[in-house]
């Protein structure tokens, strides 16, 4: 029994012994498996493409990180202060008040102070979140999402997938205000709509940089400091860089202060500022706020009631906004200053003005009115408008009528150039009087030649083709008798006309020829009103203005400042004031009745120049001088236009408006108390009658010597 029993350990261990040799056997298996899988190449070349893709990947991978990191890092220790960001424009701003200190136009690039996202209102935050960048507050300044998005909307329209839809966050399209941090430098020989055309370029290197630089962004500033230069740099038209800008200009409120509707309408101008501008389209600007109202509803920033109640009553513009009154005012008073802090300044100037809106507005009405009631539809007649004060100080200016279609804004009172007909004829008879010729010297109207050197016989006829015989310097003037006029002309001096009218203000070439007494020669409408403003102040010199305090803003002290615009004495006091009555005569029995005012006096003078072409009146009141010219820009006569006609209503309806409400002044007129004897032989031409005067006595010194 024993030996059986010790006999059982060897056995066990042989039969662990014997097992031992099978079980290398089987891990021979698999190793003689691989090694027959080791001779297949395709196998092999699969393992070691693997591995060198893996170990080049990872590398590559790191490099990139590193670089993006090094990217971001160097961006976000360049990046300045919030507070140094908020203004981004490379030019000033200039903003036009009126004689009673209210804005009424604004140029150059508008920047009204600075706003933070804390504290302009929550409306108009969420508006600008809603519609830009709906998950703003959850990204790290790109949304892989909002850009893939994009280029699926992209190519789905047949673009391609940067063109179009960019999928920008709002930190995205602030790296894109901020040039990525390159401010503009004229020395790099770009100009400034270069050098903005270069920040907005959408290239993939150029992503791909606004996205290192929108992530530097995010790691440097919180939200809200990125969404506050966001909302002090975007341009929304009209002039306005930020949204502060915006609102002053379009509801005449701060950004703080708007509400759901004003809201929606400002940032709906983030997408197309020119196209969407109220400004531009009101209509259209508050259908692209209502889609802003969906969208802050559909995100819940607005309740339904609020969301109804700002479709109900969507945003309007302010009085200022919604006349645009001034623009060829504006336009001129930016010209005539000073063009280092006006068109190019680099300051925000504040320029107070001569000008008048209620002026202003009764000269669009008057020109509205007389167009829409007598003259045909669908003319193509142009007028130009201009109303002053004896001073100079304009008050209203009306360019031209502005066309649909019709590109520029070309000024017709200030840059057109034309012939003035028979409204220069006040200066030869201003002329004739301040040499002592009295108002009642009678002239003969009838056939009359002159011998022009190089141009041969020159025979002048009236408007009419008749001759009225003796007449007074008044009656001459009255109707507009070309004959007579040309005789004074003659009589008086060629010369002294022409230095009259120059020392008036007419600086255009005064051609001396004897057709300059019935105003061949050219001026603009301005300076021809300018210089009846000469006459009703007494004759002196008067420099039309506009300009008449010119401060940086902030700073009481004034730069530049406009006291008024007479200047030299022309002629007498005496002289002006009998040709004021004289020009009187003109609207009381003369070519100019169609613009009589009821229970005010008026002077004036119609002018019509050759084939039509051109048709004036001008004329004064006590208080203001206005001027009007019509025709057309390529020269087409007019047809049945004088100026006695379409320009005298024209005038009459705007000086109703102008002198409603305010009292009655008489003119300062100096009228005759005795009517001319009847003429003798000597007495054809105008004799100077008067007390003692230098130039009367060597004139008739002159005619003894050599014959009358």
């Amino acid at each position: 029994m024993s030996g059986p029993t010790k006999k059982r350990p060897s056995v066990v261990a042989e039969k662990r012994a014997a097992s031992k040799p099978k079980a290398k056997s089987r891990r021979k298996k698999p190793a003689a498996k691989a090694k027959a899988r080791s001779r297949n190449p395709l196998v092999w070349l699969m393992r070691t493409v693997t591995r060198l893709v893996w170990g080049i990947g990872w590398r590559v991978s790191a490099l990139v990180t590193l670089a993006v990191i090094g990217a971001v890092g160097f961006y976000a220790i360049t990046l300045p202060p919030v507070t140094a960001l908020l203004d981004g424009r490379s030019r000033g701003s200039v903003t036009l008040l009126d004689r009673d200190g209210s804005v009424f136009a604004w140029r150059g690039e508008q920047f009204g102070g600075q706003i933070t996202a804390n504290t302009v209102s929550p409306y108009l935050k969420d508006a600008v979140v809603a519609t830009e960048d709906r998950r703003f507050y959850g990204h790290f300044g790109i949304s892989p999402r909002g850009v893939a998005s994009a280029v699926r909307i992209n190519l789905s329209e047949g673009r391609g997938p940067l063109s179009g839809h960019g999928g920008s966050t709002i930190s995205q399209q602030t790296a894109k205000l901020l040039c990525l941090g390159t401010a503009y430098d004229p020395a790099d020989g770009l100009t400034e709509a270069e050098y903005e055309a270069d920040c907005r370029r959408t290239t993939l290197v150029r992503k791909i940089k606004e996205a290192l630089y929108a992530v530097a962004m995010e790691v440097r500033y919180s939200k809200d400091d990125i969404l506050t230069i966001y909302l002090n740099r975007a341009y929304l038209g009209a002039g306005a860089r930020g949204f502060e800008a915006a609102a002053q200009r379009y509801f005449g409120i701060s950004a703080n202060e708007v509400l759901p509707a004003e809201a929606a309408m400002l940032a709906g101008l983030l997408k197309a500022p020119s196209r969407y501008a109220p400004t531009a389209d009101l209509q259209r600007s508050q259908d692209r706020a209502a889609t802003i109202i969906r969208l802050m509803e559909d995100q819940g920033y607005l309740s339904k009631s609020e969301a109804d109640e700002a479709r109900l009553q969507p945003a309007k513009l302010s009085a200022a906004a919604e006349a645009r009154a001034g623009g060829y005012f504006a336009d001129w008073v930016m010209e005539d200053g000073p063009n280092f802090l006006t068109e190019d300044t680099t300051e925000d100037v504040v320029i107070r003005t001569t000008f008048d809106q209620r002026i202003q507005t009764a000269a669009e009405e008057a020109l509205q009115f007389v167009f829409d009631t007598k003259v045909r539809k669908g003319s193509k007649a142009q007028t130009a408008i201009v109303v002053m004060s004896a001073d100079g100080a304009v008050r209203a200016m009306v360019g031209g009528r502005k066309f649909k279609g019709v590109a520029g804004q070309f000024n017709r009172a200030i840059q057109a150039k034309r012939q003035t007909g028979s409204a220069f004829k006040p200066f030869v008879y201003g002329a004739a009087l301040d040499l002592g010729f009295d108002t009642n010297a009678l002239v003969t109207d009838e056939p009359y030649c002159l011998d022009v050197p190089g141009s041969g016989e020159w025979c002048p006829e009236n408007y009419t083709r008749d001759y009225k015989g003796q007449v007074t310097l008044t009656q001459a003037l009255a109707q507009s008798l070309n004959i007579p006029a040309v005789k004074v002309f003659e009589r008086v001096g060629r010369e002294a006309v022409v230095k009259i009218a120059s020392d008036f203000g007419l600086e255009s070439d005064l051609a001396v020829g004897p057709a300059l007494a019935l105003g061949t020669s050219e001026s603009t409408l301005i300076e021809m009103t300018g210089a009846y403003a000469g006459i009703l102040n007494g004759g002196s010199s008067v420099e039309p203005y506009g300009l008449v305090q010119l401060n940086i803003k902030g700073e009481s002290e004034p730069l530049l400042e406009q006291l008024g615009g007479i200047g030299e004495r022309v002629i007498s006091e005496t002289a002006a004031r009998q040709l004021v009555y004289m020009m009187n005569q003109v609207v009381e029995v003369g070519t100019g009745r169609k613009a009589r005012l009821p229970g005010r006096q008026v002077a004036g003078k119609t002018g019509t120049t050759q084939a039509a072409r051109d048709a004036w009146f001008i004329g004064f009141t006590a208080d203001y001088v206005a001027g009007v010219w019509m025709g057309y820009d390529d020269n087409t006569p007019l047809t049945g236009v004088t100026g006695g006609g379409l320009p005298a209503e024209i005038w009459r309806e705007t000086m109703l408006r102008v002198q409603e409400g305010t009292p009655v002044t008489p003119l300062p007129m100096a009228i005759p108390d005795r009517i001319a004897a009847a003429p003798t032989t000597r007495q054809e031409r105008p004799r100077p009658s008067g007390g003692n005067n230098a130039e009367r006595v060597i004139i008739n010194i002159l005619e003894e010597l050599f014959g009358r």
